[in-house]
């Protein structure tokens, strides 16, 4: 499988360096730059024919869909990991607590949601899309940091050790093995 990942473009609570998780957060206006980007992943996608294109069910991967000219179906199992706690608060809260347990092991961490049921969410996305051929997603930072963590890697430990912009475009080929 083909799959191409978009991080949703930034919000307000991106600039701050708020986490958001599963807070439904609008987008933000979008800038010069941004635009230029969007421009330039949507010529590297227009050669690309996708068998589905999915969202989350939170509304700014929806609103990032539409400005790339896309109508996804929504996929809950794309849904950002639940921060718990720290969900409206900036991100250095959670890595004072939890930094380099965040960094080196993060899969043992348990937030709002615990970082095992995120990696079993990545698995059961890539067991029900197999039969696709090429599948475009527009997604969330910790999803997609830990879908790239789980591909290479096979489990998501690397997944803060990777970063992921946002309105980033990755393609990767998932081997699958049954």
């Amino acid at each position: 499988m083909i799959i191409t990942l978009i991080r949703h473009l930034p919000t307000e609570w991106n600039k701050k360096t708020w986490l958001q998780g599963r807070r439904d957060i609008d987008l933000a206006p979008v800038s010069g730059e941004f635009a230029n980007k969007i421009n330039q992943n949507k010529e590297r996608l227009k050669h690309q024919h996708f068998d589905l294109v999915l969202a989350s069910t939170l509304k700014r991967t929806h609103q990032t869909a539409r400005v790339y000219g896309y109508q996804p179906e929504t996929e809950g199992l794309l849904d950002e990991l639940d921060f718990g706690p720290f969900e409206g608060v900036p991100k250095n809260k959670l890595m004072e607590k939890y930094g380099e347990q965040w960094v080196e092991n993060p899969k043992e961490l348990v937030l709002g949601e615990s970082l095992k049921n995120l990696e079993a969410r990545i698995a059961l996305f890539i067991k029900k899309y197999k039969d696709c051929h090429s599948v475009l997603v527009f997604g969330h930072g910790s999803w997609i940091r830990g879908f790239v963590s789980y591909v290479n890697y096979g489990d998501i430990n690397n997944m803060n050790k990777i970063i992921v912009e946002n309105n980033q475009c990755i393609t990767l080929d998932v081997e699958m093995s049954e």
